[in-house]
Order: structure tokens, then sequence, then C-alpha cells
């Protein structure tokens, strides 16, 4: 199985419009950050975790010609704001998206893309879904088996997923100790980590590490990276040996 980091950046990506800070102007590519999201591919299937406003870009550069299905973790604007672009997949695949979400997340993609589940409107360009409900409970899509995991983002609630032996959480700043057991004996652990002060809705570096040390992984990565955590290169020296800061197109072979 093979996952790729399709983005890492936080809701501004890096560079931040307008920003003339050392980690907005590096030439370093680790700095370069588009929104957060993922693509796992095992031998039958490919799953990409949200669609974020980068999301046409990112398929671009990964190259993609075949996507089964995405899951979201949550409803905001970083995380599904590319959707609208699965309507290339819909026209070469010759089928709707399918698309995992919870309730709540379904409801502001029936709102944000209102003119897709419009019964009226039979304008051919308009992208195709097929929602499914997660009810945290263990789904399977193709040959890929997800475990929902639930954490707080602030007071929202947001959903990781574990497959196998990977564990994928961001945009979190709380994880309850029943959750907590279900990451672990993960191989592999990613988690948000957003700068190195506190925030209210985020894992700060410290938090991040802290987390990572006690869930045990063998290796962890961290994304949804703020400009304000530092430059990739020095940030990564003062991690522990089995954690790093994941980038964008960072492969992971499970």
């Amino acid at each position: 199985m093979k996952i790729t980091f399709l983005g890492t950046g936080t809701s501004q990506g890096i560079p931040v419009i307008g920003c003339e800070c050392a980690i907005c102007k590096s030439e370093d590519s680790k700095d370069q950050r588009l929104r957060t999201s993922i693509m796992i591919e095992s031998d039958a299937t490919c799953v990409v975790i949200d669609s974020g406003p980068d999301f046409r870009q990112q398929m671009l550069r990964e190259k993609v010609k075949r996507v089964d299905a995405i899951l979201f973790t949550h409803s905001h604007k970083d995380h599904i704001a590319g959707l609208d672009d699965i309507r290339a997949f819909n026209y070469f695949l010759d089928k709707p998206m399918d698309v995992f979400a919870t309730e709540d997340v379904q409801q502001v993609i029936r709102s944000e893309y209102f003119y897709a589940f419009d019964l009226n409107n039979t304008y051919p360009g308009i992208p195709k879904f097929r929602l499914h409900t997660i009810e945290r409970e263990l789904f399977t899509i193709g040959d890929i088996s997800f475990i929902p995991i639930e954490v707080f983002h602030h007071k929202l609630p947001v959903l990781g997923f574990r497959f196998h032996d990977f564990t994928y959480i961001t945009d979190a700043k709380h994880i309850s100790e029943v959750e907590k057991e279900k990451i672990r004996g993960s191989r592999w652990l990613v988690l948000n980590a957003l700068r190195k002060e506190k925030h209210i809705s985020h894992f700060s570096l410290e938090e991040a590490v802290t987390l990572a040390k006690e869930i045990g992984a063998e290796e962890s990565y961290f994304t949804h990276i703020s400009h304000q955590l530092g430059l990739h290169k020095m940030v990564s020296k003062s991690l522990p040996p089995n954690i790093s800061l994941a980038f964008d197109g960072l492969k992971v072979y499970c």
C-alpha cells in the first residue's frame, strides 16, 4: 500500500498570500505546502482523504488517473473546496464519485454544491456524487477497511481514519482515551502540528510530539503545518528520530 501526502499545509497553505516571512520566501520545496490531504493506493483501490482547494493541482502533480472514493474528515472549506473537480473522474471513469462523510458533512456538501443535487438540473457538466454515510464503525472501500476515529477540532467533531496499521488524524486538539485505543498499535501515525505556540483548535508541535510518543508508533509524521512552525529543515532537526515533518509529495509504503 502506498500513501501519498498530497498536501501538508494549513488552511492558507505556504506561502501565505502577501507574507514576506522566511518560511514563505523559502526556496526549499519542503516549505511549500498545499492544503492538507492524502491519497491511499492499494493493489485495487485508490482513496483520497479530503479534497481541498488544491485538489486539481494535486491530482495533476501526481498524474492521478483514477480515484475510487473520497473520504471527508470534516466540512471546513480547506478540506472540501475542491470537490467540484471530481468532474474529470466522472467523465473518464463514466460513473459518479463515491463520497464518504458523516451526515453533518453531507449537509454542508449538499449546500455548497447544491447544483449537483438539483434533480431539475440536466446540464451535463455538473459533478456527480454518490453519498455514503459514515456511522463511526468499520467500513470498507474496495479492498481497504477504515476505522473512523473521532477527535475534536475545538468543539467540532472531526474524523480521523485508521486503515491497516496506518492512522491519519488532522485538525485535532483533543482525542479521548476511548478513541486513542483505536490508534494504539499503529505502525504509522499522522498528526496535525500547526505551530509552536498553542492554538485553540490544533495541536501545537509540543502537543503533537507528546501524543506521538504516547502512542508509540514506529514512524510518526506531522501535517497541517502553518508558516508559523518554522523552516522544515530547522524544525526537523529538533524532532525525535522516529518523528518527522511530512511534506507535499512524500510517499510512505506500508
